[in-house]
């Protein structure tokens, strides 16, 4: 903008200002946060409307058609159904698709009562929960697209209180989380089989990376996605360092077993363990066995450039815990498919404008 279309808005705005300090409450003005609050609510009201107005006319060259008015950020807004449809804003619609996107951000981190007042304090438009509710449900949230050949996964689950009658203990279900390294996570309620479709149907590189912790529910879930000859499963080290460290032994002969897993030498770990008679040995040495075929060289590994935890997918379980595991909180059975989907299309950032 240059120095005279400056001048001459300053001159208009200064203009708006006096208009709008006149109409303010004084009882609101005595402190800078009620001032920015008079003036947002005011400019909501007279002034951004009309310059969204503006807006949308000098943008479309279409104007025929029914009217209708969105609520949006710069308060009501109106287009007509030509203008509607250049602009590409939803039928039936009564909240504009910056307002709506806004509405699924913050319903993604909170419950809707929560997120009903975070919306009125951060934008200044008012919205129910219920509404808030209705538009997460019936929005159909993308699933995370790969374009490459998928080499890393990695799966853990999560719990899920479901609603029951009043009167009667919470029931929690388990959902399992899947991150594709590189590209994003899913979750599938109660659906092993839907997981497994999913992966399968993707492309899937040559050697495909399998990652998990001793949960045999995560690798039996693995077994069926891909082939054994391109899957490749690795017990993750942080699993395996906690189960060690459940052995009572010393500082020295910890980091003596720590020192031959991490390259992979599990017989002779295991050999050390029944020449040390440790306490609490004999449940670590089912459990490397358990896993044998899992336990790699790690320092090889991870020198390879290839990931050695789980890590990514238990951050997207923890993720979704936010949102799913509000006190107090519990769920529709029939509804927890769309929370997921939801909450991983926010941490996917599908929401990123």
């Amino acid at each position: 903008m240059n120095p005279e279309k400056q001048a001459e808005l300053k001159q208009h705005l200064d203009a708006i200002a006096k208009l709008l300090y006149e109409e303010a409450d004084p009882a609101e003005l005595t402190t800078l946060e009620g001032i920015e609050k008079n003036v947002r609510a005011q400019a909501q009201k007279h002034v951004l409307p009309q310059l969204g107005g503006f807006f949308i006319n000098a943008a479309t060259d279409r104007h025929s058609g029914k009217q209708r008015t969105l609520t949006s950020i710069l308060g009501p807004v109106t287009l007509t159904t030509a203008q509607a449809q250049q602009l590409q804003v939803k039928s039936r619609t009564r909240w504009s698709p910056y307002f709506s996107k806004c509405c699924a951000l913050v319903s993604a981190n909170a419950s809707y009562q929560r997120a009903e007042e975070d919306i009125a304090m951060l934008t200044g438009v008012s919205i129910s929960h219920s509404t808030l509710q209705r538009l997460v449900q019936r929005e159909d949230w993308c699933e995370v697209e790969v374009s490459e050949p998928i080499e890393e996964l990695s799966l853990d689950g999560g719990m899920i209180r479901l609603r029951t009658q009043k009167g009667q203990p919470g029931q929690w279900r388990e959902y399992k989380a899947l991150n594709v390294h590189g590209h994003g996570g899913v979750a599938f309620f109660k659906d092993n089989q839907g997981l497994i479709s999913w992966v399968n149907q993707r492309q899937l590189a040559a050697l495909l990376t399998c990652l998990g912790d001793g949960h045999d529910g995560v690798w039996n879930i693995f077994e069926s996605i891909g082939t054994p000859e391109q899957r490749i499963e690795v017990l993750d080290w942080y699993h395996l360092m906690e189960n060690a460290h459940k052995v009572q032994a010393t500082a020295a002969q910890l980091s003596r077993i720590r020192a031959r897993l991490w390259r992979g030498e599990t017989r002779q770990v295991i050999r050390y363990l029944r020449q040390e008679r440790c306490r609490g040995a004999t449940g670590f040495i089912n459990y490397l066995k358990h896993h044998s075929h899992r336990l790699i060289d790690y320092q090889a590994w991870q020198e390879a450039g290839h990931s050695i935890g789980s890590g990514r997918v238990e951050s997207l379980v923890k993720q979704i815990g936010l949102r799913v595991k509000l006190p107090g909180a519990q769920w529709l059975g029939e509804n927890v498919p769309k929370v997921l989907k939801h909450r991983c299309a926010y941490l996917n950032g599908d929401f990123v404008a």
